[in-house]
């Protein structure tokens, strides 16, 4: 093959001197036969224009890619009004989890979020969704041995397109509710005004089972939440090959944390001469805030397309104890409030040095500061008995605050080799400073062969580099909790540090014809500090730390169907996740379970070793019927060998099934619009299942799937 006559530093130049430049499927969505498509607006043609150049400044070249679109959103039981980590749970190997959670190929986190190739630095929240599906036109997963361009976070990038006013226009009113005290309205609107587009969406949701049921009832005690979210996209299209956008979202969530009835306390302690506290009385709550804005500029001329952005994000918990009930059963009650202020800057762009031949080159900055306070209500301890020497609780206050900064810098070339055969290579170096410090150099390859019509290969290496979570790295000064009831029994307290990991992934994907395809995908990661995060106290604010060593690996497989009223999509996986030996944190281990994972690969907590999800949709006139489930094999708890002794996440939770149904009518009403009736059921056979039954590594309190519940809702869509 002939080599491109420019030179790759050319090319370079020529992305970086422009920074200065001003499938999950469903059936077609309800329609009205008798009305005619209107024709494009200029506007509308240089909005989808601007949209796919925007598209192409990123490439999946042999990454693994799972696409969801608004119109299979739409299909699914409850629509548009399920919260997005549900949405999620429907792609490939995608384990379940408390707390909202939810992990991808093993990974305990590891996720970032785009929103239109933007990427959102981290928050803290653990129960909030800050991103409502309302507003997202498609959502793109990508996993596996992914091109140099993605870093950071690894395990998944989750990329969102935003609706937008010119290619959407119109907008809804929804009232949706139900079971568990469920109310929740919403609205969305969108639209042009000359050379200008936006579109708005808010939200509010009340019910009683903000959190997972801890005892498996129906109607857990103690566990209302209010959520409120809002989100702006606006555009202004400064001519054909230029616009500036800007986009504004706010969510923030209150909770009660849920209690488990008829326990008491089991320490023997005694607080201002009260040792009883029955478990009903507990009244803890969190409260969670996440704020955003973004900037871009983005211009697309010719061969050259580039984005910038400036990005702003802030993020908060505050976690409020029930004093006297958490001392009694914890020998701690302590107030939380984590913070953190971030502010971003990232440049991607792409040159089509010829036919053969597409450069792309980013650089990303990101500054933050992180601070966490605590105030915590502890009982003195003689350290000659170990007793407590007293009733009088002590207030010791822990306060700090950090800085982290972060720079990456990409360069990758996607060379066609061939018409039915492309190789990806690059570069990434990445560099951060917090609590700790590293850098890495990160080579990636992909290819992607094309052998046959409707046959696609993949396969790729990447080395990663993922700092840990900053945001939720602790200052907590372990001194300070000596000689008393929350003294640890471990001192050692390395700092969390970055993993670096070694990731092959080799898939294919085949159009069986009739409108089947179907898709094979395997992995092998092996890693060193590999992070992970658990839940240490009755805060609900996970804690990252270090095992030494890490394997991971898994294969899994897709099927989708689509054809004319029918669609359906199928998700199988089998996955294994282990650690051995805990290299940070340690002090939240206890003494036995250091000295096993030292010399032993224990399951990661989070692995489900079997995972299945699952649904259909029927077009019948007017009427859409759908149906969607999750099946897994457990997440991981502690097992109990007969000496009395346990095996740190030895064993898995029972299997379980949760099957969902839903139906949908839709009258077009002339000159007001489309008015939809549905009813939804979720887990239909009121399957009873542990998600955490409150052992394992970084476990807290048990945690029940939801149990049946019926809901309906009205939307009009103008």
């Amino acid at each position: 093959m002939t080599r491109p006559s420019a030179s790759l530093a050319a090319a370079v130049m020529a992305i970086l001197s422009a920074a200065s430049v001003p499938t999950a499927v469903a059936a077609e969505p309800d329609t009205d036969p008798a009305a005619a498509a209107p024709a494009l607006t200029e506007i509308q043609v240089t909005a989808r224009r601007l949209n796919e150049a925007r598209s192409a400044i990123q490439t999946q070249t042999g990454a693994s890619s799972y696409t969801i679109d608004a119109a299979a959103i739409a299909a699914t039981p409850g629509g548009d009004n399920t919260l997005l980590n549900q949405i999620i749970l429907q792609s490939p190997e995608v384990a379940q989890d408390s707390f909202g959670q939810f992990h991808i190929r093993g990974e305990h986190n590891g996720l970032q979020y785009r929103l239109n190739g933007i990427i959102l630095p981290e928050g803290i929240s653990v129960f909030g969704q800050s991103l409502d599906p309302r507003l997202i036109s498609s959502m793109n997963i990508l996993t596996g041995a992914l091109p140099a361009e993605y870093g950071l976070r690894t395990a998944g990038i989750i990329d969102l397109t935003t609706k937008s006013g010119s290619l959407e226009p119109g907008g809804s009113v929804s009232l949706y509710g139900g079971s568990h005290g469920t109310l929740q309205p919403s609205a969305n609107y969108g639209g042009t005004a000359g050379r200008y587009t936006y579109f708005v969406s808010g939200g509010y949701l009340e019910n009683d089972l903000g959190i997972e049921s801890p005892d498996g009832s129906a109607n857990p005690l103690h566990d209302h939440t209010k959520q409120a979210h809002g989100f702006a996209y606006l555009e202004d299209i400064l001519d054909d090959e230029n616009r500036l956008t800007f986009i504004a979202a706010t969510s923030t969530g209150k909770f009660q944390i849920p209690n488990v009835r008829g326990q008491q306390p089991s320490l023997g302690l005694t607080v201002n001469g009260q040792s009883t506290y029955p478990s009903e009385q507990l009244d803890e709550n969190q409260r969670e805030v996440t704020h955003f804005g973004i900037v871009s500029l983005q211009h697309s001329a010719g061969d050259l397309s580039l984005q910038t952005s400036l990005i702003a994000r802030y993020s908060s918990v505050t976690f409020e104890p029930d004093v006297l009930g958490d001392l009694l059963f914890n020998g701690i009650a302590q107030s939380a409030f984590k913070k953190n202020v971030a502010f971003a800057s990232q440049t991607d762009g792409s040159y089509t040095w010829n036919p053969a031949h597409t450069i792309r080159a980013g650089l990303f900055l990101q500054i933050d500061r992180s601070s966490s306070d605590t105030s915590s209500a502890v009982l003195p301890v003689d350290p000659a008995t170990g007793l407590p020497a007293g009733d009088t609780p002590l207030t010791i206050v822990d306060n700090g605050a950090k800085n982290e900064t972060i720079e990456s810098v990409y360069l990758q070339d996607e060379w066609k080799l061939t018409p039915t055969l492309t190789l990806n290579y690059g570069l990434r170096f990445d560099h951060f400073a917090a609590f700790a410090r590293g850098s890495q150099l990160s080579p990636r390859l992909n290819a992607v062969w094309k052998p046959f019509d409707g046959t696609t290969l993949h396969a790729g290496y990447s080395r990663y580099f993922s700092p840990p979570p900053f945001e939720l790295v602790g200052n907590q000064t372990i001194e300070k909790f000596s000689n008393t009831t929350a003294a640890p029994a471990v001192t050692e307290n390395d700092t969390p540090q970055a993993e670096r990991a070694h990731y092959y992934d080799i898939g294919v994907q085949q159009d069986l014809g009739g409108g089947l395809t179907a898709g094979v995908d395997g992995y092998f990661k092996r890693s060193k500090n590999l992070v992970d995060e658990g839940q240490f106290g009755a805060p609900i604010i996970l804690t990252p730390f270090n095992y030494a060593d890490g394997e991971q690996s898994g294969v899994e497989l897709t099927l989708n169907y689509v054809r004319g009223p029918l669609s359906g999509y199928l998700n199988a996986a089998v996955q294994s996740a282990k650690g051995r030996g805990f290299a940070s944190s340690q002090f939240n281990f206890s003494p036995a379970e250091l000295a096993y994972v030292a010399d032993h690969y224990i399951h990661l907590d989070h692995e489900e070793h079997y995972t299945m999800s699952g649904g259909g949709s029927y077009l019948w006139g007017a009427t859409r019927l759908s149906t969607d489930f999750l099946f897994g094999s457990g997440l991981r708890a502690s097992e109990v060998l007969a000496d009395g002794s346990t095996i740190p996440n030895g064993i898995h939770l029972p299997y379980y099934w949760q099957v969902n149904g839903g139906i949908s009518h839709r009258f077009l009403i002339s000159g007001v619009g489309a008015l939809t009736l549905r009813a939804d059921v979720i887990n239909v056979f009121d399957e009873r299942y542990q998600i955490r039954n409150g052992t394992g590594v970084g476990v807290g309190a048990p945690q029940y799937g939801p149990r049946r519940g019926g809901f309906v809702g009205v939307s009009l869509a103008f």
